[in-house]
């Protein structure tokens, strides 16, 4: 049993991708190795080209595919991560702005220990990415592109 199974991904949808990617890497690592030893014409440097263009594309349909099951999936721990991050940035947020001022007055207030400091970065950064897609996503929407 694959992990691709154990997530509850269907690998036989993607595999056809993978495989090709991946045979054009290794023949592309032999043309590679020929080029590098001058031993090419420019013919062959002009297919070369154009085979590292199919070998980008076929590694980007394949993510496509991938992710387009990983975001069809009805298991909490293949489709729900994205929302997890973002829950977990919105609680950061809300617990570094309101909670912990107040954790913090209340400390210097009472005699007690005050609470560490979060650093606040790491979860801007993660919201305004999600955030930015989101940001796209009403675009899609109010100009009728979104189903």
């Amino acid at each position: 049993m694959g992990l691709g199974s154990l997530l509850g991904l269907n690998v036989k949808d993607i595999g056809g991708g993978v495989k090709e990617a991946l045979d054009g890497v290794g023949n592309l690592a032999t043309d590679i190795r020929s080029a590098i030893t001058g031993e090419m014409s420019p013919e062959k440097k002009a297919e070369l080209e154009l085979k590292t263009v199919d070998i980008e594309a076929a590694v980007q349909l394949a993510q496509a595919k991938i992710n387009e099951l990983t975001a069809a999936s009805s298991s909490l721990f293949i489709a729900g991560w994205r929302p997890a991050a973002g829950w977990l940035g919105v609680v950061g947020l809300f617990y570094a702005s309101i909670l912990q001022p107040i954790f913090i007055w209340t400390s210097n207030n009472f005699g007690l220990v005050p609470p560490p400091i979060v650093d606040t970065g790491v979860l801007i950064t993660l919201l305004i990415n999600m955030l930015g897609l989101g940001g796209l996503r009403t675009y899609e929407k109010k100009t009728g592109v979104a189903r």
